[in-house]
């Protein structure tokens, strides 16, 4: 898209506010708002904003940040309220007064290695992102209760979420995404709306998108939307299931090879002993929260153990069943809490190691591995991920790669926020302790 393209389309669509998106350390998507008179203004990257009070960016004397639209991510917003004129947003990247790209922009950290997947000889990046939500009922008293009490795949009048997931995806085909499908999943108000994959960096803008479609059609609706990894206690978690395929310079997909047995290639194959190498480390990227690991838990599809199958759904890594340019690695322990900037480039990076690295590949665990004893996981030298984000906390500091994928500005303000969260956890005492300790 062209500068003139964008000013042709703000004027044919009566756009009287533009917003400036951008994603903190997190993945919290923040905005400026400006009135359209200062397009100009905007495209030309002359607009400012106080980066010492956004989590993980600069400090009080190193406040002035700039935002520099993506022209490419112009988009209108048709959920917003026309009353006052049409309004459209640009994803940007931060840029200090001095003209260059802020080192803690997760959107920077991504970009580099997209750079590094250049040099491997890849083109491109496909990714496809699964993310699950839940559908809560505010009632009279402020409280919440579930949307229904529907399982997987049911229908109206089981299902109490299938209005808002049509109004959703209507909303998002008109914002261009390509939706594949929407159903209820299975925890009780539990949804899916899945999209095409695209280049990753387009994909993670998506997602970011993706999410406040969902949360503003829910609140219109009276309903409130959750990407929480684990809401309800003893029902299936929120997981945002990650799909990855390369292409190379023919524009062929680099994981297909027709001659092997599972017609999965070389480089697929390093490129998940890589992950897998890594996978320990990488959880803090991954699985960001508290919550995040009592998703992580045997008996709901979420995988626990690190390895890899083509058709075991207790594996950390599964390969879908398609294969051809469709060939692809489906990351399965990612969820929606994680800021997908800073999750794809952490994951590319333990890809890369194993692919330039040539680490030994692993072999494919195809038993159901919630079925296996301790000794015999053991046995097979399968590891667990962390149960626990202290414990992720702690592995994540020993992490030389992850350490150089961030830099240090983001990587060490990342891990303070961590630390941060899980004392603040740690030290809280829950309903579950005063139920049965208060007596004693």
């Amino acid at each position: 898209m062209t500068k003139q393209e964008v000013l042709k389309l703000i004027k044919e669509n009566n756009i009287s506010y533009i917003r400036l998106q951008f994603s903190d350390m997190l993945g919290y998507v923040k905005a400026v708002e400006i009135p359209v008179s200062r397009i100009e203004d905007a495209l030309d990257n002359k607009i400012m904003f106080d980066g010492s009070s956004i989590e993980g960016f600069v400090r009080i004397k190193e406040a002035d940040m700039y935002l520099h639209p993506d022209i490419d991510t112009f988009l209108i917003l048709p959920f917003e309220d026309l009353s006052y004129g049409g309004v459209a947003r640009f994803i940007c990247d931060v840029y200090t007064p001095e003209g260059k790209p802020f080192p803690g922009d997760p959107r920077l950290i991504l970009k580099k290695q997209i750079e590094k997947m250049k040099e491997l000889g890849l083109t491109q990046m496909n990714v496809g992102f699964e993310p699950e939500f839940y559908l809560f009922k505010a009632n009279e008293n402020g409280d919440i209760d579930m949307s229904d009490k529907a399982s997987y795949f049911d229908l109206t009048p089981f299902d109490g979420g299938e209005e808002i997931r049509r109004e959703i995806t209507l909303v998002l085909e008109k914002m261009g995404f390509d939706i594949q499908a929407s159903h209820h999943e299975v925890g009780p108000g539990q949804n899916e709306i899945t999209f095409k994959y695209r280049d990753v960096l387009t994909a993670c803008d998506l997602v970011q998108t993706y999410k406040q479609v969902v949360q503003v059609v829910a609140r219109k609706h009276g309903y409130i939307a959750t990407f929480m990894p684990k809401p309800i206690e003893g029902k299936a978690g929120n997981g945002m299931h990650t799909n990855c395929s390369f292409l190379g310079k023919d524009g062929k997909n680099v994981f297909f090879d027709e001659k092997d047995p599972l017609q999965l290639s070389k480089i697929c194959r390093k490129w998940m002993s890589g992950i897998i190498e890594h996978a320990r480390e990488l959880a803090l990227l991954t699985n960001p929260s508290v919550n995040s690991y009592k998703r992580l838990v045997s008996g709901f599809e979420a995988p626990i153990y690190v390895c890899w199958s083509d058709a075991n759904r207790s594996s950390l890594i599964r390969i879908p069943a398609a294969r051809g340019m469709a060939t692809r690695t489906e990351l399965r322990n990612v969820d929606p809490f994680a800021n997908p900037y800073i999750a794809l480039a952490g994951i590319m990076a333990c890809g890369f190691d194993g692919i330039i690295n040539d680490k030994k590949e692993v072999p494919p665990t195809d038993d159901n591995i919630f079925e296996l004893t301790d000794d015999e996981i053991d046995e097979r030298g399968i590891k667990r991920l962390p149960e626990t984000l202290h414990e992720a906390v702690v592995l994540f500091k020993k992490s030389k790669i992850l350490k150089e994928v961030l830099g240090e500005h983001t990587y060490s303000k990342y891990l303070i926020a961590k630390e941060q969260e899980w004392k603040s956890y740690h030290t809280s005492v829950s309903k579950w302790e005063t139920e049965n300790y208060l007596g004693r």
